[in-house]
This record gives C-alpha cells, structure tokens and sequence, in this order.
C-alpha cells in the first residue's frame, strides 16, 4: 500500500437518505451519525466495517441507480436464515439463487437496488 493513503469510507450514493440510512443502520445494527452539519441531509455515516476499518456512508444524490454495481459487499454473518429475514423486512430483494445450502450464500439488493451478499464464515464468495 501506498504510504500515507488509507480507506476513509466507502460510499453508496443513494436517492432516498432517510429510507436507506434506515435500511442500512438496522441491516448493520449501527446508529447512522451525520459527521458535518453542513452536510445534513446530503451525507451520513452508518457504520464502521470491521475494527479499524473505513467508515461505510451514504451520499444523496439525485440520478438513479441504472447498472448492477462494480462494487460491492460481502457481509460475513453468523446466522444466514436470520439476517436474510431482517434483509427482506426491511426491503431487501434477492438478485440471485441461493448458493451452497449447507453454507448459504446469496446476492441481495437494498430498497435502491445497490447489490450486497451475505454470506455464512464458511461460504464462498461470490
């Protein structure tokens, strides 16, 4: 790694601040903080991935998503079958087969349609 650079955030660029900030803090069980108050309502923190990771956020602009993303997250969880639910209760879709039962992974999209896998310690990756 380059010296002197490092991952400050990641950022998904949203629509709907307030619904995928709802979206994301609960999926991630996090409290969504706003960093700057001249950015309220244009930017928000959501969580910060891993110890001593960068800072997952969200930035409101006005295009819509229209291609399946370049980038995306592979979120390792402990229980599949439970976060999926939470995923979809809180309006997740599946965008892809559930891959590998005996250890589950599957490709999700949040309520913008931006792509995220869960995916169990023992699943691959997709």
């Amino acid at each position: 790694m380059t010296s002197g650079i490092r991952a400050g955030a990641i950022v998904i660029d949203v629509n709907d601040l307030e619904a995928e900030t709802t979206f994301w803090s609960n999926l991630l069980g996090s409290k969504a903080t706003c960093p700057n108050e001249d950015e309220a309502g244009e930017w928000i923190d959501i969580a910060t991935l891993g110890d001593g990771g960068p800072v997952l956020s969200l930035q409101k602009v006005p295009e819509g998503k229209t291609h399946k993303n370049r980038l995306h997250f592979d979120f390792m969880v402990d229980d599949f079958a439970k976060t999926s639910r939470v995923a979809y209760d809180l309006g997740a879709k599946a965008v892809s087969e559930l891959h590998d039962p005996s250890s589950p992974w599957q490709v999700f999209a949040d309520p913008e349609g931006n792509e995220f896998c869960l995916i169990t310690d023992e699943g691959a990756g997709s």
